[in-house]
């Protein structure tokens, strides 16, 4: 009996280091978020994303980033570029955890500035012309949706 509730200590002990990461480690172990993380470092971002929070991210998966015009991705990620790669991707955050089921329709704020067009149907989510392909990621400062799209700001757009 001792053996059996010192194994199950252990098993618990290890689902809880698993899960116990913030959102810059859970990203780092997934591997379809590499790219994401790259950009994160190069944008200098990663003590944000490790700080308290609460944070919801919609993570551009590598595809999504892939999927960018050629040369977007190398010339954001230049440092003479840090500050347009920070807005960017501060626009793919908002403050608070927002859970699929707490996601409704309608515009939501982002760390950015500038706000998100949420879309919620049966069909799923969509974060401005993005879809959501994974949710409820859970992180210990947050939460991730994987999403299909690097999304752009307005302001960015206009340019």
């Amino acid at each position: 009996m001792k053996r059996l509730f010192a194994a199950l200590c252990l098993c618990m002990g290890l689902a809880f280091s698993v899960t116990a990461q913030n959102i810059v480690e859970l990203a780092s172990g997934q591997e379809d978020l590499s790219t994401l993380v790259s950009a994160i470092q190069a944008a200098g971002m990663e003590e944000t994303l490790q700080g308290d929070g609460p944070f919801t991210v919609f993570a551009p998966s590598n595809d999504a980033f892939a999927a960018l015009p050629e040369g977007t991705l190398e010339s954001l990620m230049l440092p003479e570029n840090k500050e347009e790669l920070v807005k960017i991707l501060s626009y793919h955050v908002v403050t608070g955890q927002m859970l699929a089921a707490d996601l409704i329709d309608g515009k939501s704020p982002t760390v950015q500035g500038e706000e998100v067009d949420l879309v919620v149907s049966a069909s799923g989510v969509m974060v401005n012309d993005a879809t959501v392909t994974s949710s409820d990621v859970q992180a210990t400062n947050g939460v991730v949706h994987i999403i299909d799209k690097v999304i752009m700001p307005p302001s960015k757009l206009k340019n």
